[in-house]
């Protein structure tokens, strides 16, 4: 064998994948929660400015040109007989293009499309399921949007990525009108043609699961050393709501139907900057995030009074929280994420005290969260029983059981940091970014923050049986974010002090 001189280059050599692999439990989890009535996907929308060389086949040449640099966009799941481990995924070298990739017209021929007509759209994509026997996404390429804009609407599967992954596979996917080679991903994944025998699923599948087992003693230990620190916390003041205890009954909690409906607001980043610098000034510890919190607690406050509803206790939110560590390398799939649940302080009448009760209580939920360490779900989903799990979930949801009891809580709310600088798509200017996750059985509401350069898009995904005017309640973020204003009265303010005209409800 000959050794690598001096001079010469250094070859970097990437794992490869096998073609074959064993879902984690955390992945093989979002298919055993899936029902006729619970969509398992989530939404990413791109709106690109007109540019007369992105066509729809240019997308499509340009997709195709880059899909061996996309791998987890190849791979489908193939069931375990008998369901005695979690399905595997199967890496395939080709794609179903008219399945996965499809074509819209928003609006009329003679009348260009309008946010809502896409928004009305959106909300007709998410209210239908994604094939298991093919890999689990699909691409939307809407067109006739005012002003030659063009809205690609990403479907994905979260089985496959969860919003880290899913944020890097379609910064990836987006950008297909030159077919430039991306950035190297770390991994490379062999593919076939061929699907696993029965015989050998079987038998991989025991070998997987005795594999497991030999995990147990080990995550036992670190679950109980868990539960031990989140009971110091507490015993050292730590305090955050419990689920289904804390939540009270609202009427967008109860069984989901399959329909869905879709609705976004922007606003100015820098608004809810100058917010979070003004309590931070009178000494409030706050957070960005807190700030949207305290925002969707305004609107959703707003939204319950129009119904005549008024809860004694306050709404709950559950938090999507990333379990990535802060300078990770990005990846291309999979789930590393866990959730925390905090107080939406819809029961307190003053706006600087909610978002002072907000961010207080977020902070003890961090260092509960902390405590149980964020990898603690993911590894005991490996020994979720896939045929038991899976049965129990559609009897739930085939009974419209949700509804017979308090939800584990009131909405989710998450907010995700995008890009910073302005990006481009195949030459054509990113005008916008919107993402949002799924809704789970009994949850009929899911806000998803997503900055992009100077502002935050806010994406509402409701089931419109449970919350009919999911555009209504998009409506009121803008004054929900105008009464955490610490400013003085507007014919007090000098130029400098008025805030930016550009919050908006994104326009019908």
């Amino acid at each position: 064998m000959s050794e690598q001189g001096p001079d010469r280059p250094v070859r970097r050599v990437r794992p490869v994948r096998p073609a074959i692999e064993r879902m984690t439990g955390i992945d093989a989890g979002f298919l055993y929660m899936e029902t006729p009535s619970v969509h398992m996907h989530t939404l990413k929308i791109a709106v690109l400015e007109a540019d007369e060389a992105l066509t729809y086949d240019a997308f499509v040449a340009g997709l195709l040109a880059r899909l061996k640099r996309l791998p987890p966009l190849r791979r489908r799941v193939v069931e375990v007989p008998f369901g005695i481990n979690h399905p595997v995924w199967v890496t395939q070298p080709r794609i179903d293009v008219p399945h996965h990739i499809r074509r819209h017209r928003v609006g009329g021929p003679d009348a260009p499309g309008s946010m809502r007509e896409l928004e009305q759209l959106i909300g007709m994509i998410a209210s239908t399921p994604l094939h298991r026997d093919r890999p689990l996404w699909e691409l939307h390429y809407c067109e006739g949007l005012e002003g030659g804009r063009v809205a690609v609407v990403g479907k994905l599967h979260h089985a496959l990525a969860d919003g880290a992954a899913a944020n890097a596979l379609l910064a990836n996917v987006t950008d297909v009108r030159t077919a430039a080679t991306p950035e190297a991903v770390q991994e490379e994944y062999a593919s076939t043609d061929r699907l696993p025998s029965r015989l050998n699923l079987v038998r991989h599948a025991w070998a997987d699961a005795a594999a497991q087992i030999t995990t147990i003693p080990g995550l036992l230990l670190r679950t109980l050393l868990g539960i031990l620190g989140v009971l110091r916390e507490r015993r050292a003041g730590a305090r955050s709501p419990v689920p289904v205890l804390h939540a009270p009954r609202v009427s967008f909690n109860g069984a989901l139907s399959p329909l869905r409906s879709f609705a976004t607001a922007t606003l100015p980043l820098a608004e809810l900057k100058r917010v979070r610098a003004q309590h931070r000034a009178a000494g409030l510890d706050v957070t960005l995030n807190d700030v949207v919190l305290a925002v969707t607690s305004g609107a959703l406050r707003r939204w319950l009074a129009d119904h005549g509803e008024r809860p004694a206790s306050s709404l709950l939110a559950g938090v999507p929280v990333s379990a990535d560590e802060r300078d990770a390398v990005p990846r291309l799939g999979g789930n590393r994420v866990s959730n925390l649940f905090t107080t939406l302080a819809t029961d307190v009448e003053d706006p600087v005290e909610r978002l002072r009760t907000i961010a207080a209580t977020t902070a003890h939920a961090k260092r509960i969260n902390a405590q149980l360490g964020s990898s603690i779900l993911a590894d005991w989903s490996q020994f979720t029983p896939p045929r038991p799990f899976a049965a129990a979930v559609r009897a739930y949801s085939r009974l419209n059981a949700a509804s017979w009891h308090p939800a584990a809580f009131s909405a989710i709310v998450s907010n995700v940091p995008g890009p910073r600088e302005p990006a481009t798509v195949g030459g054509a200017r990113l005008a916008d970014l919107f993402s949002v996750g799924p809704l789970v059985d009994g949850i009929g509401l899911n806000i998803t923050v997503w900055s992009y350069v100077d502002r935050m898009n806010f994406s509402l995904l409701a089931c419109p049986d449970l919350l009919p005017d999911v555009h209504v309640l998009a409506s009121y973020l803008p004054d929900a974010l105008t009464e955490l204003d610490l400013a003085p009265p507007a014919a007090d303010r000098t130029p400098e002090q008025a805030p930016d005209q550009t919050l908006r409800r994104n326009p019908a």
